[in-house]
């Protein structure tokens, strides 16, 4: 079938062999790959896919938004998949329909989050409708920060923006993000970084309903409300856990929501230091600004007395 698949990766050797089994039915197969320091590029070789190196300039374009702009894709349609992500058969053979005779230029696809190895099926975390598969033409990723958020060379809360009509595909994906409670706080670790990047120096988002979707349009306009409310990590538990009843996701699903309120506190300090960092900047600046001008003033002092000796 027509689709190439675009699969990000740097170091992703315990998932990748699992990611691209997933989609052996698919007509091609990139991997784009940040140098990889494991087994991730040689695994990928030998399963029969084709990998592409990418190199970061520390700036735009990271490293998805690179790929749909500079691989050579065989295909008109282009689906997008994290290595620790895996697409079921149900949703490959609805996948093949859909492209045999499309009834839109892009697909939202539903995510279903595993921590510990159970679904998540509350907290907020589902739905969760993801653009990612689309005809390569009509689809970019947004771009929110033009710096390096110190949050790696792949995007994180950016998605795509589609020039076209969308459509919802019925079945899920499976999303083996969590596995355990390291990998949670490397990744929110990095996520927050991201976060107080985009809260304090970020670009203005344009990015409407009709590209990226309503409902995830719908919670980015909550989420830029919420960096103004106070106590935003208790908010954020009692958000995930009560209103979004993710207390019916048992011991896990308390966990999980109080790791998200500890990802809401890191969000909130990081941003912080950002903007105590420059609020110090200026005030150096204005002060060697002043230092400037008032040692040229005493220059100019010290030669109109030399000056007026010299008479």
């Amino acid at each position: 079938m027509g689709v190439s698949v675009l699969i990000p990766a740097r170091n992703e050797a315990a998932n990748i062999i699992g990611c691209l089994d997933s989609v052996r039915w698919a007509s091609e197969v990139v991997v784009v790959d940040s140098n990889s320091t494991d087994r991730t590029v040689e695994l990928a070789q030998s399963s029969g896919a084709r990998v592409v190196d990418f190199r970061w300039n520390r700036r735009t374009p990271k490293k998805k938004s690179w790929a749909l702009e500079n691989v050579p894709w065989e295909n008109e349609w282009v689906l997008i998949l994290d290595a620790d992500e895996r697409i079921t058969p149900e949703l490959a053979s609805e996948i093949q329909t859909e492209i045999n005779a499309p009834r839109a230029d892009g697909y939202f696809i539903n995510r279903r989050f595993l921590f510990l190895g159970k679904w998540i099926r509350h907290c907020g975390y589902y739905p969760s409708w993801n653009l990612r598969l689309f005809r390569h033409r009509l689809g970019r990723y947004e771009h929110m920060y033009s710096g390096d958020t110190a949050s790696g060379d792949n995007e994180v809360h950016e998605h795509v923006v589609l020039n076209g009509a969308a459509a919802y595909l019925k079945n899920d994906m499976l999303h083996y993000a969590y596995p355990d409670i390291y990998t949670w706080m490397e990744k929110h670790n990095r996520y927050s970084n991201w976060e107080a990047e985009i809260e304090v120096r970020g670009d203005q988002v344009t990015s409407s309903g009709a590209g990226i979707g309503l409902s995830l349009s719908k919670r980015r306009r909550l989420r830029t409300l919420s960096r103004r409310l106070p106590c935003r990590p208790a908010l954020r538990f009692l958000y995930s856990y009560l209103l979004k009843l993710g207390f019916l996701d048992g011991i896990e699903g308390y966990m999980f929501c109080r790791l998200l309120a500890t990802y809401e506190m890191l969000n909130v300090f990081k941003a912080a230091e950002l903007r105590l960092r420059e609020n110090a900047g200026t005030s150096r600046h204005v002060a060697e600004t002043a230092a400037s001008a008032a040692g040229g003033r005493r220059d100019d002092l010290e030669d109109g007395h030399r000056s007026a000796g010299n008479i």
